[in-house]
């Protein structure tokens, strides 16, 4: 709070009244599913909320009645053999509740919630979205009049096809249509409280139109008043005591997971920190609470969060508010309830649980990396099939699988140089870049030990080639070896050394050296296998700069690193995707043009030094002209003023370009003319058409000049 601005509190304010509206008719629920009467979900919507607000560290989460507690608990009923709703269930619940709440203390006390940092974005997105769909597919039934089921994925596949006999069309439509309402105000309207319209709405139906005696269920009546503080019978732990110890253990680590993976989702959407240990007091004194008065386990609610974000929630006054709401509802307010809808409320839960769904982050990973996508998808089918506690602890495991493989295979790659740049460039990424003659170089990027030695000893005998002479690796990345991985070095040098094969490690960390001494491997410094540079290694080869290099024909004249500035910026940057920005900057620096309506040669160049992608080099721009001349070709075609004009300013400034080069060092032209060959093939293969147009604009100022 000590950040907090006074123009926040409406906002808080609202999103409380709409937390604690949309909580009554999930809380009720979630009461029935744990085996107790529907009005324990609203007591546990109180004294359990306004604890947790008071102690957490989250600034807008959500914490009550929840789904996955409530079914841990209805399922201990179901193995215990106690009757849902029934006076045994009303006692032993509680105790379950409180048991829970001692765990909770005791993992506080143990600092057990600082492990979830150890979970990683892909296990927390895909955890969060097995959640929400696993509480989706328990609602389904309800939104065409049938009634809910917990369980897992089949299961609840298997439930949503037998309650199709109890069909409604009525409560079908109002389901649906809630959902789709939602949906389209969260796009065009997201701050609006339409639930709030649509709840409103549903028991103006009930009232006018009496639309229950047409099949649509309503929310069942409620005794009216507070709750009152009972303490828990402990006395029944004795009744199977290993059952509920165990039972309430599991629940205790579900909501400690659920609940802090979802609130760290939270924090790094916001950029906020949270104390995970702090979380964890707040939970355990959330459920103290809750088990004195006669609830169930509570725990943090993603769909409740969700909707509290959606109407721009900044702190725990929403949670104060919505606990005070709902006091004022179990005063006044129970008579009312009996009119909702229930359709139309779990169409309220389907909208909030489809906000919180992470299918973005495995879209992200599937691009960047299969294995993040591999991990997002476990955690999320565990969650789904499994259950909560077992899809956490798939994805854990599969997080440190994920960090062994990245130790075992770490990027590596094969270096090279660019004529007339400094330093040292990937092969496989910059087409510009050619291999020193009779020498491979070899970087590593990662720690050197018994488990990825022999991929190392891999890729460096798989590149050898007849003519090669030196093989220098590049270990800027290595900061650590073992005792197999130095073995293995002496090893590879003296077979190396057989086949007539230098072999030089360069570029660690002093400390590597002090290792290979350590174990054993000290010949490899004495006899000078160890340099401090690359540089150095070539020279005690006696290789210096200018370096041969393969491809490039000895005495041939290269272009200076002045004239080839950024040269390979776009490689760099976007590897096999740079042919596809420099598409997607020449459409933005086009559009951009066409909407200031100033065709100037001045404009033009402050428009492509000012674009997204900033100022480009030489050798860029001119390759930016050609995709800038293919691009107004087509608005040419569709009847837009003023691209002659552009046309002849593009091919200006292409003239300017030529003159700036020529400066810079006259072979570069030739080099330049020979990438322009290279890149109108590209063109072509990629599309004849665009590359047509792109011929007739040349001919036509070939003829002009």
């Amino acid at each position: 709070m000590k950040n907090y601005k006074k123009e926040y509190l409406k906002k808080d304010i609202i999103s409380g009244i709409v937390v604690a509206l949309v909580s009554i008719p999930i809380s009720m629920g979630y009461a029935q599913v744990a085996g107790l009467p529907a009005v324990y979900g609203l007591y546990g919507s109180v004294f359990p909320i306004l604890i947790y607000a008071l102690i957490t560290s989250s600034p807008q989460f959500v914490f009550g009645v929840d789904a996955s507690p409530a079914a841990l608990v209805g399922g201990t009923l179901a193995s215990l053999g106690i009757a849902s709703g029934s006076p045994e269930a009303i006692a032993i619940v509680p105790v379950i509740t409180m048991v829970t709440a001692c765990w909770l203390f005791l993992f506080f006390i143990l600092k057990a919630g600082k492990l979830v940092n150890y979970i990683s974005k892909p296990v927390m997105g895909g955890f969060i979205s097995g959640i929400a769909c696993t509480i989706l597919l328990m609602q389904v039934p309800k939104l065409f009049g049938g009634a809910p089921k917990t369980g897992e994925l089949f299961v609840l596949l298997y439930h949503i096809i037998t309650e199709l006999d109890q069909f409604n069309l009525l409560s079908a439509l109002l389901g649906i249509g809630t959902i789709v309402i939602l949906q389209f105000m969260r796009k065009k309207a997201p701050k609006f409280p339409m639930s709030v319209v649509l709840m409103a709405v549903g028991a103006g139906l009930t009232a006018m139109f009496h639309i229950d005696e047409y099949g649509v269920q309503l929310l069942p009546e409620v005794s009216q008043g507070l709750p009152k503080f009972v303490l828990p019978d402990f006395s029944l732990i004795l009744v199977d005591a290993e059952e509920i110890i165990v039972a309430s253990l599991t629940i205790a680590l579900v909501i400690m997971a659920q609940t802090l993976l979802a609130t760290g989702n939270y924090a790094l959407k916001y950029n906020y920190k949270i104390h995970n240990n702090r979380e964890v007091l707040a939970y355990a004194a959330g459920n103290g609470a809750s088990a004195l008065v006669g609830c169930c386990p509570v725990g943090g609610s993603v769909s409740r969060s969700g909707m509290a974000d959606q109407y721009g929630c900044k702190s725990q006054i929403m949670s104060l508010t919505a606990g005070m709401t709902m006091i004022l509802v179990l005063l006044f307010g129970t008579k009312v309830l009996s009119y909702l809808p229930v359709p139309v409320l779990t169409g309220i839960i389907f909208s909030a649980l489809m906000g919180i769904l992470e299918f973005d982050v495995a879209k992200k990973a599937w691009k960047a990396d299969k294995r993040e996508f591999g991990i997002f998808m476990a955690a999320f089918l565990g969650v789904l099939i499994f259950g909560t506690i077992y899809g956490v602890v798939i994805g854990v495991i599969l997080s440190f699988v994920a960090v062994i493989i990245r130790a075992v295979v770490p990027p590596r790659t094969f270096l090279g140089v660019i004529p007339g740049h400094e330093g040292l460039h990937n092969l496989s990424r910059s087409k510009n870049a050619y291999p020193i003659r009779n020498t491979i170089i070899y970087r590593f990027s990662g720690n050197l030990f018994f488990a990825n030695i022999n991929t190392f000893q891999t890729d460096i005998e798989n590149a050898i080639k007849e003519d090669t002479k030196q093989i220098i690796v590049e270990a800027r990345g290595i900061g650590s070896i073992d005792i197999t991985a130095a073995e293995c070095l002496l090893i590879l040098k003296r077979n190396l050394k057989e086949r007539g094969i230098q072999f030089f490690l360069t570029e660690h960390a002093d400390v590597v050296n002090d290792q290979l001494r350590t174990f054993g491997a000290e010949s490899l410094i004495e006899d000078g296998s160890v340099r401090r540079t690359v540089r150095l290694a070539l020279r005690t080869v006696g290789i210096r700069e200018p370096y041969p290099l393969d491809g490039v024909e000895e005495g041939t004249e290269v272009v200076s690193e002045e004239a080839v500035e950024r040269l390979a910026e776009f490689e760099w940057a976007f590897g096999e995707g740079a042919e596809e920005r420099m598409e997607a900057l020449a459409a933005e620096v086009a559009e951009k043009i066409v909407d200031s309506g100033d065709f100037s040669m001045e404009n033009i160049v402050k428009t492509e030094n000012t674009a997204s992608w900033g100022r480009v080099g030489l050798f860029d721009e001119d390759e930016l002209i050609q995709h800038l001349e293919v691009y107004f070709s087509h608005l040419k075609e569709k009847g837009i003023a003023h691209v002659d004009e552009i046309e002849q300013h593009l091919e200006k400034r292409r003239h300017v370009i030529e003159e700036r080069l020529k400066k810079l060092n006259p072979e570069a032209i030739e080099f330049l003319r020979s990438r322009r060959e290279k890149i109108e093939k590209l063109m072509e293969e990629k599309s004849p058409e665009d590359y047509k147009h792109y011929l007739e604009i040349r001919k036509r100022f070939e003829e002009k000049e």
